[in-house]
């Protein structure tokens, strides 16, 4: 198929990106000589971007970094459109195949863009001013945006789970660290409960919030270099059991059937659960929760270690740009997409709500390098597991929500939950893997 080469200008340059070819054929890209210098006033467009962001405490800030670009490119709109990131991914994808409805711009979870990329639903970036600086990016994050050795995106902010714990609860039951283990946090449980009488734990039913205990006795979801079904595993089967287990002994509270995250974060916030595991995303939440004492009384460490050792899943968002947006509009784009994932919009969004920039030389800049929160959550990234960038990665969890009901709100048996992930696994999404 005949490659597209589309000129670009962002920031002065003018660059060259070139289409996805359909099918996951050769996406290649080529660079344009066009070197001339523009006035970013001269650039015009109407673009519209996808936010999958939490439109309550992530999405005003987004939107003031909007008001920000349109300070240097005031002919550039922007038609912010927050869409809910359930809905996203395929909404997104029945857009792009019908060649109509699809935003310029995607806020993609890390776990999408290979799968859109494969698709030929996403520009190449290779070449284009986007990634002159590429070796800034943290090679983590980074590495979410690489399909078949070419990107298709660019890092806007990553994160792991963590153990977010109440301070002065631990305080009132004479608690002076975070447990390091999942043995230890039964241990605590007992000493909050009898010294506080408040809840210790709240885990998720969510497949995603399980991953801390199948990475934890040294299991995963697939082995994508084998091309095996590895969520059934001995090792897998074992961690689910702990978090199980932790609810059935009481340690954890009993997630309700029905929305057990909102729960999870309202008992949190108002200091009825004294342990939760989640990420950065909400500590702006958390911050301005009436009845939750600040930020000062948020404490975040790594999860806690199984048996093999501590880690959470890496996670976070990429911009990405639709591979059908008009040639005339992708100048725009690239100029858009990099003010937004620049160092200085990064700390912008680390100051306002805690998220981790994806930028070395973002941890430098104020609002960061200053920033407890973000120090805190170091240690967290550090410990964190890249999940396999592989086209159907970002299918894993709809059978893994499942599994995560039947086990910690039924209380099913955990080998046989998690066989029948496996099966649907092999049946619908990784069919070419053996099990």
């Amino acid at each position: 198929m005949r490659i597209r080469s589309v000129g670009m200008i962002a920031t002065a340059l003018a660059v060259a990106l070139t289409a996805a070819a359909c099918g996951g054929n050769d996406k290649s890209s080529t660079s344009s000589d066009n070197k001339a210098a523009t006035d970013p006033k001269s650039l015009s467009a109407s673009l519209t971007w996808w936010d999958t962001s939490d439109p309550k405490n992530e999405a005003p800030a987004f939107q003031e970094l909007i008001k920000k670009f349109n300070a240097t490119y005031p002919n550039v709109k922007v038609d912010y459109q927050s869409v809910p990131f359930a809905d996203a991914q395929n909404k997104f994808k029945t857009a792009a195949a019908a060649k109509s409805g699809a935003p310029d711009i995607l806020r993609a979870e890390v776990a999408w863009v290979p799968e859109l990329a494969s698709l030929g639903y996403l520009y190449n970036l290779d070449g284009s001013d986007l990634l002159k600086d590429e070796s800034d990016f943290l090679p983590t994050p980074m590495s979410a945006d690489k399909y078949e050795g070419k990107t298709y995106g660019v890092p806007q902010v990553t994160d792991s789970l963590a153990l977010l714990y109440n301070k002065k609860i631990f305080a009132a039951a004479g608690i002076t660290a975070a447990p390091k283990t999942w043995a230890e946090v039964k241990t605590a449980a007992a000493t909050i409960k009898s010294k506080t009488g408040k809840q210790a734990l709240f885990i998720n039913s969510g497949g995603y919030f399980l991953l801390p205990f199948i990475y934890g006795e040294g299991g995963d979801l697939v082995d994508a270099s084998a091309k095996k079904i590895t969520v059934n595993s001995p090792q897998a089967v074992a961690g689910i059991k702990i978090a199980q287990d932790l609810v059935k002994d009481g340690t954890a509270v009993k997630p309700p059937a029905n929305d057990a995250y909102g729960n999870m974060m309202t008992l949190f916030k108002e200091q009825k659960v004294a342990m939760i595991i989640n990420g950065p995303w909400e500590v702006n939440g958390i911050k301005d929760a009436p009845a939750f004492g600040g930020l000062d009384n948020l404490g975040i460490a790594p999860v806690p270690a199984g048996s093999a050792k501590a880690g959470a899943p890496v996670g976070g968002h990429n911009y990405t740009i639709w591979s059908g947006m008009p040639k005339e509009k992708v100048a725009a784009a690239v100029a858009f997409v990099k003010f937004m994932s620049s160092a200085e919009s990064q700390a912008f969004l680390a100051d306002k709500l805690g998220l981790l920039p994806t930028r070395k030389s973002a941890y430098d800049l104020p609002g960061v390098k200053d920033n407890a929160t973000i120090a805190a959550f170091k240690p967290v990234l550090d410990a964190a597991v890249a999940r396999p960038w592989i086209p159907e990665g970002g299918q894993f969890f709809g059978p893994m929500d499942k599994m995560a009901v039947e086990v910690l709100v039924q209380n099913k048996d955990a080998k046989a939950s998690l066989d029948t992930v496996a099966k649907t696994y092999k049946s619908e999404i990784v069919k070419d893997y053996s099990n």
